[in-house]
This record gives C-alpha cells, structure tokens and sequence, in this order.
C-alpha cells in the first residue's frame, strides 16, 4: 500500500483550482514523465506538485511545460532553442535523459548534453542556482512494458544508476537541488494502478509519489 500522504497529494491536485494572484513562475523541462503521457493534466507530476505548494501557502502558477514524450537530451535542448520563455523562473525543473539510455546513447555524451541544459536551467532562473531542482531518471525496466520488452532490466537499471549518478554529480557541481524519484519508481513500477494503459507511463497515483520526493527541494528551492 502506498503512504497516504501520496493519496491526499493526489486527492488535491484532483480537486484544487488555481490561487487568484499567483505570481511565481514555475518551469517544468523533460520529456514523457514531466509531460505526464497518458494522464489528464492535473495528474501529472509538475501540476501536482503546484497544488501541493499553494497548499503550503506558496504563491506560485500552474508549470509552463516544456516537454514531450520520446525527446533525448539535445531535442529538449532543440525545442528550448525554439520556445519563448518568461523569465526569470522562481522554480525550474529538469527531468532528462531516459530516452538517451533507452536509444543506448553514449554516458559521456549524456553527461555533457545535460550539462549544458541544466546551465540553460539556471539561467532562466536569472542565475540561481538555488530554484532549480533536478529529478532523477525513474526505471522504466521494472514496468509490463520493460519487462515484455525482451530488453535486459538489470542492464537497464545498471545503466539509469550511471546516468543519474552522473546528473547527480553535476547538480552537486552546480549547487542545484536534487529529488530522487528513481526508489519510487522501482517500489510500483508493476503495480496496475501505478502505470497507464500502455504498461511504461506512470499513473497520476504514482506521480503523487514522486511529489513526495520532490516537494521538499521545491519548498527550499521557494524559500531561497
């Protein structure tokens, strides 16, 4: 069973409307899992976590995303050559690079690619390093989907370990923060109620999971 703080998170986000006069701008980057494929708006992970910040009696908007399934690293940074953004940003979220590791990309060319986006991240935030906080890669190699894949998932956890021990260095390099949604991921990744349809995309209920994990750096992140 999942900790009810995730459900009353999820029963929030389901039922919360926007604050009059919210006037801090939060910037969602990924791909899939920050686009929330398979899951109405209000389920995915950033709109939730803005639910769970206005309930903490912070004033901040509903998350201009920038994201979309299936993107690597250097499509995100693409799109993000090709967006008009509004900043300066008070929170930014970066959450990249499964589909590098799923294309079998290199680990090196990762490390710089995602280098460089989280510079791009901090600069949206008028040079702050503090207001963004960076998620870790989930495992999608525990879903019906990694398992039917005939890929090996012990391989790929191996592999999502490197990557995010990678971003994690970087964001420790860069003095941002840092949530860990991976743990999460691996506990319900089998669990029917914790994926979409299509047996790989996680569910609104495991979205509110990860918020727990996210909520805290996103409060630091504000109160900087």
């Amino acid at each position: 069973m999942w900790p009810s703080a995730a459900a009353a998170i999820l029963s929030m986000a389901m039922t919360a409307t926007p604050a009059a006069g919210n006037n801090m701008r939060f910037l969602a980057l990924g791909d899939s899992y920050t686009i929330g494929e398979g899951v109405k708006s209000d389920g995915r992970w950033p709109n939730q976590l803005a639910t769970a910040l206005r309930g903490a009696g912070l004033a901040i908007g509903e998350p201009e995303i920038v994201a979309r399934t299936g993107w690597t690293t250097d499509e995100l940074s693409a799109a993000m050559d090709a967006h008009t953004f509004h900043a300066p940003y008070a929170l930014v979220t970066l959450l990249i690079g499964v589909n590098n590791q799923y294309r079998g990309r290199d680990l090196d060319n990762y490390r710089k690619e995602f280098r460089a986006l989280l510079e791009r991240a901090i600069a949206l935030t008028g040079g702050k390093p503090q207001h963004v906080v960076l998620v870790s890669i989930p495992d999608w190699g525990v879903t019906r989907f990694g398992h039917a894949s005939g890929r090996d998932t012990a391989r790929i956890a191996r592999e999502l370990d490197e990557y995010n021990a990678a971003n994690a260095q970087i964001a420790t390099m860069l003095h941002v923060g840092y949530a860990d949604v991976t743990p999460a991921s691996r506990r319900g990744g089998e669990q029917a109620d914790m994926l979409v349809g299509d047996g790989l995309h996680p569910s609104a209920a495991m979205y509110s999971c990860w918020v727990e994990a996210i909520l805290p750096a996103a409060r630091a992140a504000l109160a900087q």
